[in-house]
């Protein structure tokens, strides 16, 4: 898609980012969050994760934020560094046309390049089709399925957990010093 852009996210997206998760808390099940959280919020969470090192992305349609994604620690014990959870949200609109994809991808290589060796994928709702399929075609694999662990829209939900191996994944173990 020639019109996409994705790039690391900057403070100047977060208006459009917390839109976007706005909806996604609103309307949708990707997240069990009930309350959206406000721009300062939002604002708080982006310089948490950047600031620790982790790539945090715009994809933008014709200049405009249509989406985002994030890799975060995974678990805060030390043993789970090499470990990140991703998350990717996009508007409405951007929906079924490859940017969650090129999102993911993107993120998995900034992942692989700053040493981590695994990535695993919280996705809400086992009727997610969207979210599971793009995992699916970026190289993730069904771990597990949490039935009934989220009660929102008065309903039970659901959590689906993928995993991909990233770099040498468990293969070999990192250097001492490296993440």
């Amino acid at each position: 898609m020639s019109d996409l852009l994705v790039r690391p996210a900057t403070p100047a997206d977060l208006p459009a980012i917390t839109a976007i998760y706005d909806e996604a808390v609103r309307a949708g099940t990707a997240t069990f969050e009930l309350t959206p959280p406000d721009l300062a919020e939002m604002t708080r969470r982006f310089e948490t994760l950047t600031g620790g090192g982790f790539p945090y992305l715009a994809a933008l349609l014709d200049g405009e934020v249509c989406g985002y994604a994030y890799a975060g620690p995974y678990r805060p014990r030390p043993a789970y560094r090499f470990t990140v959870e991703n998350s990717v949200y996009l508007a409405p609109a951007a929906q079924r046309r490859s940017v969650g994809t090129a999102l993911l991808r993107e993120l998995i290589a900034q992942c692989e390049a700053r040493g981590f060796r695994q990535m695993i994928a919280v996705i809400g709702d086992s009727a997610n089709a969207g979210s599971i399929g793009v995992h699916r075609k970026t190289g993730f694999e069904l771990i597990g399925v949490h039935r009934n662990v989220g009660l929102k829209f008065g309903r039970w939900l659901d959590t689906v957990m993928m995993q991909r191996a990233l770099g040498d994944g468990g293969e070999t173990v990192p250097e001492q010093g490296q993440v």
